[in-house]
């Protein structure tokens, strides 16, 4: 077994910061590549948290440096969000490629925070660089991280808030604040925050992201500047994330700019996992010994290949490799699934808020949906212009000739009071899939449910709605779930989507990006649309006032009507990538 060797080495940047660095050598004489993750949480975790430890990488004959970014750690100077990633990145790639034992070349690993320091690092096109592997991180800082489709995520964000406040508090050596943000960690006031509390959070991170992100609610030149631009850049890259994490839009944002424009590979892995950790189990749902990650066995194949020139035999695969949900295998594709999404259209008997059966989703509209009694046609046994049949309409006909119904319309009422809860998914934590089946038997959320499948169906790629609604406030939001439902009347989420909506009551389609998916409905079983008007705490509770709710006091936020049109010439529908 290889002899690993452990020191800790500093260097100085332009500006005479100091910052320290974990290295782990192999006990050998031949020069190696390095690996470097810079981190801002303390080096000593390493990301162990879903990586191997860097004492196995060392192992498979890398020089591996984990670093801790300005002001984190024991490293010096001040810790501001990102600001100083690219110049420091530069800084440490130019000193890594210059180590004892390196032979020049060098790639870069971590998720998250430390998936963004390499997209720092590579727009400056630095000749060392060779490679990264970037997972679980934004792109663009305000529509990947910060916000989603408007909405302030709020959960992530403001749990993100109290950890990096808390650490420092311990690198100033404040134990009382330190105590307070860590029970808060652990109990966070969503609610109703306390002085005491919101008193450290604000002497410890004075100006923090937090507060800056909540002030600049639409996109403009404040994320422009603070987003890493790879204009130019082209490197071989490993994209890597989860069905279940809340950066997966920038993960999916990064890969498709880079795969339409590079001349190296692009290859992208998809597991069934949430930010962490990336197991076989997420949320409530066991998807089987196949899910535990592969990423380590696979970064060190990449590595090989883009650094030590070893025919690993990845470039022979299709660049594309998703796990599907439902048969929980991995499974190879050429390319991104483009222009694969058919309309199912939504049905009622204006009843959807109150009964399971009201209602539908269709292949084509039905005559009028609300005749029949309970059920709307396309829900009756046998009928396949159901969603389980085989009859589709692609989202690419026109509308105009599509069948002219009559309008159905469903109506449901938000309660700021008792908004409809967060049940997993990807915004929130606990991540993953849930049994929902609860929470969709409130009467503020609307369901639409497809007949059983008459045959197995497969999903990969980008889930989208199309909702004609209106509201009686100047603003409201929209949550979308789509679950796959069990003959025993288990209901488990596997994507979702939220907006921020300001039309008052002028009518018009509103548009929701679901997350991504690959997914298999087994035969039997079938699909649900749920769509409720708020996914606490994931998002804050629209007060419907028109002002942000960073600035309005509960008391202050008002009752919402919603109103969902299901015919006519404005039919709702769900849009599905039918692989």
């Amino acid at each position: 077994m290889t002899k690993i060797h452990k020191q800790t080495a500093s260097i100085l940047t332009r500006d005479g910061i100091r910052l320290d660095a974990d290295i782990y050598y192999p006990d050998t004489d031949t020069d190696l590549p390095v690996l470097l993750m810079r981190q801002p949480y303390g080096r000593a975790i390493a990301s162990t948290v879903v990586y191997a430890h860097p004492f196995w990488y060392a192992a498979q004959g890398y020089i591996v440096v984990i670093q801790d970014v300005r002001g984190r750690g024991t490293s010096g100077g001040e810790f501001q969000l990102f600001t100083h990633e690219v110049a420091d990145g530069i800084d440490t790639i130019n000193w890594v490629s210059q180590l004892p034992g390196s032979n020049g070349q060098v790639g870069m690993y971590g998720f998250s925070y430390q998936g963004m320091t390499q997209l720092y690092a590579a727009s400056a096109n630095l000749p060392a660089l060779k490679t990264i592997c970037p997972a679980m991180m934004a792109y663009d800082l305000y529509a990947d991280w910060a916000y989603e489709n408007g909405a302030f995520c709020f959960h992530i964000n403001f749990g993100w808030g109290v950890q990096l406040a808390a650490e420092t508090a311990r690198l100033k050596n404040d134990p009382i604040a330190y105590q307070i943000l860590y029970a808060a960690s652990r109990n966070l006031p969503f609610y109703d925050l306390s002085p005491r509390f919101t008193e450290c959070l604000n002497k410890y991170t004075p100006n923090s992201f937090y507060d800056e992100w909540q002030n600049h609610p639409e996109p403009g030149d404040y994320w422009q500047k603070l987003s890493p631009n790879l204009d130019g850049v082209d490197l071989p890259m490993l994209h890597i994330g989860g069905w279940f994490d809340p950066y997966l839009r920038g993960n999916l944002r990064l890969y498709k700019d880079l795969a339409k424009r590079s001349k190296f590979p692009q290859h992208l892995i998809i597991g069934p996992w949430a930010h962490l950790p990336w197991g076989r189990k997420v949320g409530a749902r066991d998807f089987g010994a196949e899910a535990v990650s592969p990423v380590d066995r696979l970064q060190v194949r990449w590595f090989d290949q883009f650094l030590k020139g070893i025919d690993t035999g990845l470039l022979d695969k299709p660049p594309v490799y998703l796990f599907e949900m439902g048969s929980n295998q991995w499974r190879y594709f050429d390319s991104w699934l483009q222009d694969n999404q058919k309309s199912y259209f939504l049905s009622s008997t204006g009843l959807a808020s109150v009964r399971d059966d009201s209602g539908t989703l269709l292949s084509c509209p039905v005559e009028d949906s609300r005749l029949g009694g309970d059920k709307a046609e396309g829900q009756k046994e046998g009928n396949n212009d159901s969603l389980g049949g085989l009859d589709i309409i692609p989202q690419s006909e026109s509308p105009a000739k599509l069948p002219v119904l009559p309008a159905a319309t469903d109506v449901f009422v938000h309660d700021p009071w008792r908004p409809v809860p967060a049940w997993g998914g990807h915004g929130t934590i606990p991540a993953g899939s849930f049994d929902r089946s609860a929470i969709d038997s409130r009467t503020d959320v609307l369901t639409y449910n497809s007949a059983p499948f008459a045959e197995d169906l497969h999903l990969m790629g980008d889930v989208a709605i199309e909702v004609f609604c209106y509201s009686d406030t100047s603003s409201f939001d929209l949550c979308a779930v789509l679950s796959e439902v069990l003959p025993n009347g288990m209901v488990y989420n596997f994507t979702q989507g939220y907006a921020t909506v300001s039309l008052g009551q002028e009518i018009k389609p509103v548009r929701i990006e679901l997350q991504p998916t690959c997914m298999k409905i087994t035969k039997g079983n079938g699909l649900r649309l749920s769509l409720s008007a708020a996914c606490f705490p994931a998002y804050p509770v629209n007060p419907g006032t028109g002002v942000s709710s960073a600035e309005t006091f509960m008391m202050d936020a008002q009752i919402i009507t919603v109103t969902v049109n299901c015919g006519g010439n404005l039919t709702s529908k769900l849009l599905l990538p039918i692989a």
